[in-house]
Protein backbone atom coordinates (compact mmCIF):
# COMPACT_ATOMS: atom_id res chain seq x y z
CA UNK A 1 0.00 0.00 0.00
CA UNK A 2 2.39 2.52 1.13
CA UNK A 3 4.95 1.60 -2.09
CA UNK A 4 1.87 2.62 -4.26
CA UNK A 5 1.87 6.06 -3.01
CA UNK A 6 3.69 8.22 -5.09
CA UNK A 7 4.09 12.03 -4.48
CA UNK A 8 6.16 14.47 -3.81
CA UNK A 9 5.01 15.26 -0.20
CA UNK A 10 4.86 11.73 0.87
CA UNK A 11 8.47 9.45 1.72
CA UNK A 12 9.17 7.56 -1.06
CA UNK A 13 9.65 3.85 0.00
CA UNK A 14 12.37 2.26 -1.86
CA UNK A 15 12.18 -1.41 -0.26
CA UNK A 16 11.91 -4.46 2.22
CA UNK A 17 14.16 -6.48 3.48
CA UNK A 18 12.98 -9.69 5.16
CA UNK A 19 15.80 -11.81 6.37
CA UNK A 20 15.18 -14.19 9.38
CA UNK A 21 13.25 -12.37 12.01
CA UNK A 22 14.65 -8.97 10.58
CA UNK A 23 12.20 -6.59 9.13
CA UNK A 24 13.11 -3.78 7.82
CA UNK A 25 11.81 -0.37 5.23
CA UNK A 26 13.57 1.45 3.70
CA UNK A 27 13.24 5.00 2.49
CA UNK A 28 14.52 7.93 0.57
CA UNK A 29 16.68 9.78 3.09
CA UNK A 30 15.69 12.93 4.58
CA UNK A 31 18.93 15.74 5.02
CA UNK A 32 16.95 18.00 7.78
CA UNK A 33 15.08 15.40 10.34
CA UNK A 34 11.42 16.17 11.08
CA UNK A 35 9.58 19.52 11.13
CA UNK A 36 9.00 18.84 15.03
CA UNK A 37 12.94 18.71 15.63
CA UNK A 38 13.42 22.04 13.26
CA UNK A 39 10.28 24.06 15.57
CA UNK A 40 11.01 23.29 18.75
CA UNK A 41 13.74 20.66 19.21
CA UNK A 42 16.89 21.12 21.06
CA UNK A 43 18.26 24.32 20.62
CA UNK A 44 20.92 22.88 18.47
CA UNK A 45 18.82 21.39 16.46
CA UNK A 46 16.16 23.87 15.50
CA UNK A 47 16.31 25.35 12.01
CA UNK A 48 16.06 29.11 11.15
CA UNK A 49 12.01 28.67 9.17
CA UNK A 50 11.44 32.30 7.85
CA UNK A 51 8.27 32.68 6.67
CA UNK A 52 8.38 31.98 3.04
CA UNK A 53 9.81 28.28 4.11
CA UNK A 54 7.14 27.96 7.00
CA UNK A 55 4.26 28.42 4.20
CA UNK A 56 5.57 26.43 1.89
CA UNK A 57 6.07 23.68 4.12
CA UNK A 58 2.63 24.18 5.43
CA UNK A 59 0.94 23.83 1.72
CA UNK A 60 3.24 21.28 1.27
CA UNK A 61 1.95 19.00 3.76
CA UNK A 62 -1.45 20.14 2.63
CA UNK A 63 -1.03 19.11 -0.98
CA UNK A 64 0.09 15.70 0.70
CA UNK A 65 -2.82 14.57 2.00
CA UNK A 66 -4.98 15.95 -0.33
CA UNK A 67 -3.19 13.52 -2.71
CA UNK A 68 -4.39 10.63 0.32
CA UNK A 69 -7.85 11.87 0.60
CA UNK A 70 -9.00 12.81 -2.59
CA UNK A 71 -6.24 11.89 -5.70
CA UNK A 72 -4.90 8.78 -5.30
CA UNK A 73 -6.60 5.41 -6.32
CA UNK A 74 -6.30 4.28 -2.68
CA UNK A 75 -8.22 6.66 -0.84
CA UNK A 76 -5.76 6.49 2.62
CA UNK A 77 -6.53 8.65 6.44
CA UNK A 78 -2.87 8.56 8.31
CA UNK A 79 -4.29 9.02 11.43
CA UNK A 80 -1.43 10.49 13.03
CA UNK A 81 -0.45 13.87 11.38
CA UNK A 82 1.60 15.70 13.61
CA UNK A 83 5.26 17.54 12.96
CA UNK A 84 6.84 14.53 14.14
CA UNK A 85 5.72 12.71 11.09
CA UNK A 86 6.60 15.54 8.96
CA UNK A 87 10.24 15.45 7.28
CA UNK A 88 11.86 17.88 5.52
CA UNK A 89 14.54 17.07 2.81
CA UNK A 90 17.81 19.21 2.06
CA UNK A 91 15.67 22.39 0.80
CA UNK A 92 13.43 21.76 3.11
CA UNK A 93 10.26 20.47 1.26
CA UNK A 94 8.06 18.79 3.49
CA UNK A 95 7.29 14.82 3.15
CA UNK A 96 4.82 13.01 5.19
CA UNK A 97 6.09 9.56 7.13
CA UNK A 98 4.77 6.83 9.22
CA UNK A 99 1.92 5.24 7.21
CA UNK A 100 2.05 2.65 10.33
CA UNK A 101 -1.80 3.95 11.48
CA UNK A 102 -2.91 4.98 7.96
CA UNK A 103 -6.01 3.20 7.32
CA UNK A 104 -7.55 2.56 3.86
CA UNK A 105 -10.89 4.43 3.12
CA UNK A 106 -13.42 2.21 2.25
CA UNK A 107 -15.55 3.50 -0.11
CA UNK A 108 -18.80 2.26 1.04
CA UNK A 109 -18.82 3.50 4.46
CA UNK A 110 -19.56 6.50 5.72
CA UNK A 111 -16.13 6.85 8.40
CA UNK A 112 -14.03 3.53 8.75
CA UNK A 113 -14.93 1.86 12.68
CA UNK A 114 -11.87 0.96 14.13
CA UNK A 115 -9.42 0.87 17.24
CA UNK A 116 -8.61 4.47 18.87
CA UNK A 117 -4.98 5.49 17.49
CA UNK A 118 -2.91 8.41 17.30
CA UNK A 119 -1.41 10.70 19.41
CA UNK A 120 -2.34 12.47 22.51
CA UNK A 121 -3.08 16.89 21.59
CA UNK A 122 -3.43 16.01 17.50
CA UNK A 123 -6.76 13.44 17.56
CA UNK A 124 -10.32 14.99 16.61
CA UNK A 125 -12.86 14.75 19.27
CA UNK A 126 -15.18 12.61 17.13
CA UNK A 127 -12.49 10.08 16.73
CA UNK A 128 -11.31 10.11 20.51
CA UNK A 129 -13.97 10.08 21.81
CA UNK A 130 -16.30 7.71 19.59
CA UNK A 131 -13.86 6.44 17.08
CA UNK A 132 -15.86 8.20 13.92
CA UNK A 133 -13.13 8.36 11.62
CA UNK A 134 -13.27 9.85 8.57
CA UNK A 135 -10.12 11.89 6.21
CA UNK A 136 -11.65 14.96 8.61
CA UNK A 137 -9.70 13.53 11.51
CA UNK A 138 -6.94 14.46 9.15
CA UNK A 139 -7.88 17.51 8.93
CA UNK A 140 -8.01 18.54 12.46
CA UNK A 141 -4.60 17.23 12.67
CA UNK A 142 -3.24 19.33 10.02
CA UNK A 143 -5.37 22.32 11.69
CA UNK A 144 -2.80 21.48 14.59
CA UNK A 145 0.39 21.39 12.72
CA UNK A 146 -0.25 24.73 10.49
CA UNK A 147 -0.73 26.43 14.46
CA UNK A 148 2.66 24.88 15.52
CA UNK A 149 4.03 26.27 12.08
CA UNK A 150 2.67 29.65 12.81
CA UNK A 151 4.00 29.94 16.70
CA UNK A 152 6.54 27.80 16.79
CA UNK A 153 4.80 25.68 19.67
CA UNK A 154 4.12 22.77 20.48
CA UNK A 155 -0.20 22.25 21.11
CA UNK A 156 0.81 20.65 24.21
CA UNK A 157 2.99 21.61 26.96
CA UNK A 158 2.69 20.25 30.57
CA UNK A 159 4.35 19.27 34.25
CA UNK A 160 2.90 17.65 36.99
CA UNK A 161 0.38 19.48 39.33
CA UNK A 162 0.04 22.26 36.36
CA UNK A 163 -2.56 23.04 34.11
CA UNK A 164 -1.53 22.26 30.56
CA UNK A 165 -1.02 24.72 28.18
CA UNK A 166 -3.01 23.68 24.77
CA UNK A 167 -2.07 25.86 21.60
CA UNK A 168 -5.77 25.55 20.41
CA UNK A 169 -6.93 26.66 23.43
CA UNK A 170 -4.37 30.18 23.59
CA UNK A 171 -5.49 30.81 20.00
CA UNK A 172 -9.30 31.09 20.79
CA UNK A 173 -8.43 33.54 23.21
CA UNK A 174 -6.26 35.77 21.21
CA UNK A 175 -9.05 35.42 18.12
CA UNK A 176 -11.46 36.19 21.02
CA UNK A 177 -9.08 39.47 22.04
CA UNK A 178 -8.67 40.17 18.34
CA UNK A 179 -4.93 39.89 19.19
CA UNK A 180 -4.18 37.22 16.83
CA UNK A 181 -0.64 38.08 15.79
CA UNK A 182 0.28 37.40 19.50
CA UNK A 183 0.76 33.73 17.93
CA UNK A 184 2.86 34.39 15.68
CA UNK A 185 6.59 32.61 16.34
CA UNK A 186 9.27 35.93 17.35
CA UNK A 187 11.75 34.30 15.65
CA UNK A 188 10.15 34.92 12.26
CA UNK A 189 10.48 38.83 13.17
CA UNK A 190 8.65 41.38 11.64
CA UNK A 191 9.90 40.07 8.00
CA UNK A 192 6.51 38.57 6.96
CA UNK A 193 3.39 38.85 5.65
CA UNK A 194 0.86 39.49 7.48
CA UNK A 195 -1.84 38.68 5.34
CA UNK A 196 -0.91 35.43 4.72
CA UNK A 197 0.27 34.64 8.39
CA UNK A 198 -3.78 35.54 9.25
CA UNK A 199 -4.87 32.99 6.55
CA UNK A 200 -3.12 29.93 7.82
CA UNK A 201 -4.33 30.74 11.37
CA UNK A 202 -7.93 31.42 10.17
CA UNK A 203 -7.73 28.14 8.25
CA UNK A 204 -5.64 26.29 11.04
CA UNK A 205 -8.53 26.85 13.22
CA UNK A 206 -11.43 26.07 10.47
CA UNK A 207 -9.66 22.64 10.31
CA UNK A 208 -10.27 22.11 13.77
CA UNK A 209 -13.58 22.93 13.96
CA UNK A 210 -15.34 20.69 16.63
CA UNK A 211 -17.77 19.39 13.71
CA UNK A 212 -15.97 17.15 11.05
CA UNK A 213 -18.66 18.11 8.69
CA UNK A 214 -17.77 22.21 8.77
CA UNK A 215 -14.35 21.17 8.46
CA UNK A 216 -13.33 21.75 4.09
CA UNK A 217 -11.56 19.32 2.67
CA UNK A 218 -7.95 19.17 2.03
CA UNK A 219 -8.66 20.25 -1.79
CA UNK A 220 -9.72 23.23 -0.53
CA UNK A 221 -7.45 24.00 1.96
CA UNK A 222 -4.75 23.93 -0.27
CA UNK A 223 -6.96 26.25 -2.80
CA UNK A 224 -7.08 28.79 0.56
CA UNK A 225 -3.22 28.39 1.23
CA UNK A 226 -2.68 29.62 -2.41
CA UNK A 227 -4.70 32.70 -2.72
CA UNK A 228 -7.17 31.08 -5.03
CA UNK A 229 -10.37 30.22 -2.64
CA UNK A 230 -11.49 33.05 -0.37
CA UNK A 231 -11.23 31.66 4.12
CA UNK A 232 -14.39 31.49 5.29
CA UNK A 233 -15.01 32.91 8.60
CA UNK A 234 -14.58 30.58 11.49
CA UNK A 235 -17.48 31.79 13.96
CA UNK A 236 -16.90 31.13 17.65
CA UNK A 237 -19.64 29.25 19.59
CA UNK A 238 -20.48 31.64 22.23
CA UNK A 239 -21.67 28.57 24.66
CA UNK A 240 -17.82 27.55 24.16
CA UNK A 241 -16.11 30.91 24.72
CA UNK A 242 -18.04 31.91 27.31
CA UNK A 243 -16.96 28.80 29.54
CA UNK A 244 -12.95 29.38 28.60
CA UNK A 245 -11.49 29.05 31.79
CA UNK A 246 -7.99 31.26 30.63
CA UNK A 247 -7.24 34.30 29.95
CA UNK A 248 -4.93 35.01 27.08
CA UNK A 249 -2.36 36.72 29.74
CA UNK A 250 -2.87 33.44 31.85
CA UNK A 251 -2.08 31.55 29.02
CA UNK A 252 1.10 33.62 28.41
CA UNK A 253 2.45 33.24 31.81
CA UNK A 254 1.70 29.43 31.51
CA UNK A 255 3.96 29.08 28.93
CA UNK A 256 7.08 30.90 29.83
CA UNK A 257 6.63 28.95 33.21
CA UNK A 258 7.02 26.05 31.18
CA UNK A 259 9.81 27.63 29.08
CA UNK A 260 11.68 28.96 32.62
CA UNK A 261 11.25 25.53 34.47
CA UNK A 262 14.96 24.04 33.38
CA UNK A 263 14.02 20.37 34.26
CA UNK A 264 10.61 20.45 32.16
CA UNK A 265 12.84 21.87 29.52
CA UNK A 266 15.73 19.64 29.79
CA UNK A 267 13.39 16.51 30.17
CA UNK A 268 11.74 17.89 26.75
CA UNK A 269 15.09 18.52 24.63
CA UNK A 270 15.87 15.17 26.40
CA UNK A 271 12.89 13.18 24.81
CA UNK A 272 13.33 15.33 21.37
CA UNK A 273 17.67 14.84 21.03
CA UNK A 274 17.14 10.73 21.83
CA UNK A 275 13.72 9.90 20.54
CA UNK A 276 13.42 7.94 17.07
CA UNK A 277 11.86 10.82 15.17
CA UNK A 278 10.16 8.69 12.88
CA UNK A 279 8.52 6.21 15.25
CA UNK A 280 5.16 5.40 15.60
CA UNK A 281 2.80 6.48 17.92
CA UNK A 282 2.31 3.11 18.80
CA UNK A 283 4.90 2.79 20.68
CA UNK A 284 7.66 4.57 22.09
CA UNK A 285 10.53 2.11 20.71
CA UNK A 286 10.94 -0.19 17.67
CA UNK A 287 8.18 -2.14 16.38
CA UNK A 288 10.93 -4.29 14.86
CA UNK A 289 14.08 -3.83 16.90
CA UNK A 290 17.69 -5.05 15.38
CA UNK A 291 18.95 -7.33 17.67
CA UNK A 292 22.48 -8.10 16.88
CA UNK A 293 23.17 -11.66 18.50
CA UNK A 294 20.58 -12.88 16.01
CA UNK A 295 21.13 -15.53 13.95
CA UNK A 296 20.86 -13.73 10.61
CA UNK A 297 23.94 -11.57 11.50
CA UNK A 298 25.93 -14.38 12.35
CA UNK A 299 25.11 -16.48 9.70
CA UNK A 300 26.01 -13.43 7.24
CA UNK A 301 29.10 -13.21 8.94
CA UNK A 302 30.35 -16.68 8.62
CA UNK A 303 29.79 -16.36 4.86
CA UNK A 304 31.65 -13.50 4.54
Amino acid sequence: MISALQHPHLVKLYGCCIEGNQLMLIYEYLENNSLARALFGPQESQLTLDWPTRMKICIGIARGLAYLHEESRLKIVHRDIKATNVLLDKNLNPKISDFGLAKLDEEDNTHISTRIAGTYGYMAPEYALHGHLTEKADVYSFGIVALEIVSGRCNTRSRPKQEPFILLEWAHVLKENGSLLELVDTRIGSDCNIDEVMVMINIALLCTNPTSSARPLMSSVVSMLEGKAEVQEYLTDSSISSNRQMSAEIMKKLYRKLEEDDTNVSQTRSMLADGPWTNSSTSAADLYPVSLTSGYWQNRDSTN
